[in-house]
């Protein structure tokens, strides 16, 4: 398996991945008509555009491939609300359920975290939908602490978040890569 930064040629395997992976992670949280009315060509339009923009060294999208198949995608950048102490976020972490439990959504956050650590972050935050269990063990597992809950406008629908955050992102990357 391997983590990289993702490509432009990238685009429509992270669309596809990300339409799935919310269909299979949000099922029960999300209503099944919302769900399946995500549209591949708009998820590959923003795809593309985000893929298309300049190289910043402040933020990065990285995929997992495994059998020559991106199965797994994450993003993550500075912190977008303004939080003084978490001034750096994963934007987004989500592996096909098929690939789940391999140490692919762990190799993908430190992906992210290590780069975010090389543009001089210190910490990091991620929100989850607050009945999203599953992802919630996941940060759980790797240390991240509970910080705070907000209502979500997600097609307009508003659902819980909880974030969950790392005050020490460099011990996170150091514990992630032994």
């Amino acid at each position: 398996m391997i983590v990289r930064a993702a490509t432009l040629d990238d685009a429509a395997a992270i669309a596809r991945v990300h339409i799935e992976t919310w269909r299979t992670a949000y099922g029960g949280i999300i209503p099944g008509d919302v769900l399946a009315g995500l549209s591949y060509e708009r998820r590959l339009q923003r795809w593309t555009e985000i893929l298309n923009r300049p190289a910043d060294a402040r933020s990065g999208n990285f995929v997992a491939v495994l059998d020559d198949r991106v199965v797994g995608f994450a993003s993550g950048g500075p912190e977008r609300d303004g939080d003084p102490v978490y001034t750096g976020e994963l934007y987004a972490i989500y592996v096909l359920r098929a690939y789940e439990r391999r140490g692919l959504g762990r190799l993908l956050t430190h992906a992210v975290a290590a780069m975010l650590v090389e543009a001089g972050f210190d910490s990091m935050l991620v929100w989850v939908l607050s009945d999203n269990s599953a992802a919630r063990r996941f940060y759980e597992a790797l240390g991240g602490t509970v910080l705070r809950e907000k209502p979500a406008d997600i097609f307009g629908l508003m659902l819980p978040e909880v974030s969950y955050g790392w005050t020490d992102l460099d011990e996170l990357v150091r514990k992630m890569g032994a």
